[in-house]
């Protein structure tokens, strides 16, 4: 796994200390993470080759843009609109990609375990399964993080009045753990997993006010409902989600997207999503902690402080 996150690390770096302009074609380590997030939302034909592409980069890349089209039973048409929703300017730039990670492939080890989770698994390969998905979903998600976006997410946090954030049953999970972050460098901020709730607050933020909602599917309409009115009230609004097309991302200033562990019967996209999903909060809390560090720091210290002797007793005996 460690080449997997050498490659994520360096992506990650070049994304940060690149230059404003236009985005750049997505990295060939961000190649498969782009195919599994939007390939839920493409046409039957763009799934065809974007699966082609991810499934046999090697194999691909030999190929001219009509020698794709054919091994996929689709047009050149449909294979150059699949580069481009892919972040690739063209056919050609989406070949440079896949012969670089086929090079990756090839260098580095394949992995091991692959099967989805089978009822009569032994707890031992449970564990490896589990492991392996959970590795690669916060590798895809550092791989396609738009770290434009995370930064200007970060500084609407940092500069922001007030914080609410949205997210139902196990985003509500996240958002209670991002909140939970804020409150110790001293911000204010509140989750909100009751819909009312959650809309009667939208209302009162305002120009600069943060709302932030959480959902894996991109289309849960008790988070989008307060979005919505936080985004006509003026607010900053952040979007977490594994759907960049989703109807939550129309009420988003800024979208943060994560990837997502192979979906099966014994664990459905509501509980993978979760480990993208708090991957993207760390990043956002030690953005913010970074910007405010004069304040922050004495904060985290202090909230250490009071719970401190809650974890190493003094003395006496126990009750």
């Amino acid at each position: 796994m460690e080449n997997i996150f050498q490659i994520v690390t360096q992506h990650v770096k070049e994304s940060f200390g690149g230059s404003a302009g236009p985005a750049a074609p997505p990295a060939p380590a961000a190649l498969a993470a782009k195919v599994r997030t939007l390939a839920p939302s493409m046409t039957r034909s763009m799934q065809r080759v974007a699966e082609a592409v991810a499934g046999d980069p090697a194999g691909c890349a030999a190929l001219t843009v009509t020698g794709l089209a054919e091994l996929t039973g689709t047009s050149e048409a449909t294979v150059v609109r699949t580069a481009r929703l892919l972040g690739y300017p063209g056919y050609r730039d989406l070949r440079l990609a896949l012969a670089g990670l086929a090079a990756q492939q090839q260098s580095g080890r394949a992995p091991s375990v692959t099967a989805d989770i089978a009822v009569d698994d032994p707890i031992a390969d449970v564990v490896a399964k589990l492991a392996y998905d959970e590795q690669q979903t916060l590798a895809d998600t550092a791989a396609g993080l738009d770290t434009a976006q995370l930064g200007a997410a970060v500084a609407a946090l940092a500069a922001a009045g007030r914080i609410d954030v949205y997210g139902i049953g196990a985003s509500g999970l996240v958002a209670q753990d991002l909140v939970q972050k804020l409150l110790r460098i001293g911000l204010i901020a509140h989750a909100h997993s009751d819909p009312h709730l959650a809309v009667t607050n939208a209302v009162q933020l305002r120009t600069k006010d943060v709302a932030i909602a959480i959902t894996h599917s991109g289309s849960t309409g008790d988070v989008i409902e307060p979005l919505r009115v936080a985004f006509e009230h003026g607010a900053t609004t952040v979007a977490i989600t594994g759907r960049p097309d989703g109807p939550v991302t129309q009420y988003a200033d800024h979208v943060l997207t994560t990837s997502t562990a192979r979906e099966s019967e014994l664990r459905p996209a509501a509980m993978s999503s979760r480990t993208s999903q708090l991957l993207v909060v760390d990043c956002l809390f030690v953005g913010v902690a970074q910007r405010t560090y004069e304040t922050a720091a004495p904060a985290l210290a202090a909230s250490y402080e009071a719970l401190a002797h809650r974890h190493h007793p003094r003395g006496g005996t126990k009750r």
